[in-house]
């Protein structure tokens, strides 16, 4: 039997990236993962650039575009602001070399079942290896194999489908990332009234080679994989486009609306497994580098004292990750998407319009999740201000979730008063 302060499930991102915190606070530290911790990493992850600049880290970027656009209700958008597409095998070499740096453990099998004692947790395998850790982590994605949450009804999911290739004529202009066109001339009045909005997500990368892919924005049921393909090769077509060479095929479906983890449970999440996906923009990388800091801390403390239980452990590593400032502003962009679900085309694209045209600190710190609450009301309080009418008048819609969601942040607002 193996014994350490922490095993961690999962090879991914944010296993490598919590795995290399927790080892760099001087925890002996094991890893448990379903496939070689070496395999490359099969999507494409991008961000921000001066996410990555305030890390330290911009020399990750295997792509990046100061040419950033998008096309909503009044036409383009520049949005003066570089983006970039993690190299993934430089980034994946860089956590794996901290893991190793740091000691951490790698062994390969599935985890099968978990059971907890006084003072650890003892993880079974498939192949019957029995691994003992203080406390577990689980970082095995959006199903989790060991972290549980509440089942709070259907999911919204994020979907889309892309092509890397090669074109008869450019899809974007040299150079350019396309963050989000919603632009639907492709598409008939019937299909445009009856069916929710997609928009394009694009990039050229370079010696003629370009990523194209439609996207959904979130839907529960998600928009299916088949609608996203026609949707892509009908808003080729509207422009005299073809398809020349298909290097890869991006087939993305991803959940928006997680519920929260149960706090009080013996493992701890990380990544997906924790719900990390920021609900009002899909992404998660960014918020993985700069959230297992804190959950590593708080855990390096609570293995401090030798008596800690691993419910003791988990709680604070719970508390780490999830203090009450970031459970607010959870409730807030969920609630902030349950509206932007409802809206047609034309009220999205009137939207993001006036998002867009908040000060900069402001729509990049709300997409980024790096607002405190007040500043994030304030965000929110000066969009409302700013939005056309219409816009204004479905954002005081109740239809759906949006009450629970307000009232429980509410509900927090007023027991940190």
């Amino acid at each position: 039997m193996c014994a350490f302060d922490v095993l961690v499930i999962g090879s991914g991102p944010a296993g490598t990236i919590i795995a290399a915190s927790l080892a760099e606070r001087g925890l002996k530290v094991g890893g448990l993962t379903a496939t070689p911790v070496d395999k490359p990493w099969p999507n494409t992850y991008g961000i921000w650039e001066d996410e990555l600049t305030a890390l330290g880290l911009s020399d990750l970027l295997g792509h990046r575009w100061d040419n950033t656009v998008s096309y909503y209700a009044k036409g383009e958008v520049k949005h003066n602001r570089a983006y970039g597409l993690f190299d993934k095998i430089k980034f994946q070499r860089y956590l794996l070399d901290r893991c190793a740096a740091g000691g951490v453990i790698w062994q390969m099998a599935q985890a099968q079942s978990i059971t907890h004692q006084d003072l650890g947790s003892i993880v079974t395998t498939d192949v019957g290896v029995e691994l003992k850790a203080r406390v577990v982590v689980d970082t095995s994605g959006h199903n989790p194999v060991f972290a549980k949450r509440q089942n709070q009804g259907p999911v919204a999911y994020q979907s889309a489908y892309g092509i890397v290739g090669r074109f008869s004529a450019p899809p974007v202009q040299p150079e350019q990332f396309v963050h989000q066109d919603f632009r639907s001339d492709h598409l008939s009045d019937l299909e445009k009234a009856q069916t929710p909005p997609t928009f394009l997500y694009a990039m050229d990368f370079g010696q003629d080679v370009y990523l194209v892919e439609e996207t959904s924005l979130a839907l529960a049921p998600a928009m299916g994989l088949d609608v996203l393909e026609r949707r892509l090769h009908q808003r080729l077509k509207f422009h005299g486009i073809e398809v020349t060479e298909v290097h890869e095929v991006e087939r993305c479906l991803f959940p928006m609306t997680l519920p929260l983890p149960d706090l009080q449970q013996s493992v701890v999440a990380f990544g997906g497994a924790a719900s990390m996906v920021n609900p009002a923009s899909g992404y998660m990388m960014g918020a993985l580098l700069r959230r297992a800091p804190s959950l590593a801390d708080a855990l390096a403390l609570a293995l401090a004292n030798p008596q800690s239980s691993p419910q003791q452990i988990a709680r604070a590593g719970w508390q780490g990750l999830w203090p009450a400032d970031r459970l607010r502003k959870y409730y807030l962009y969920r609630f902030g998407l349950e509206k932007l679900m409802r809206f047609d085309e034309q009220l999205l694209k009137r939207f993001f319009d006036a998002f867009f045209s908040l000060p900069q600190d402001q729509w990049s710190g709300f997409l980024a999740d790096e607002l405190s609450t007040p500043q994030l009301v304030a965000a929110m309080v000066r969009l409302f201000v700013q939005a056309p009418n219409d816009v204004r008048w479905g954002l005081m819609q109740f239809p759906g979730q949006e009450s629970q969601l307000l009232w429980q942040f509410l509900s927090l607002q007023a027991a940190q008063a």
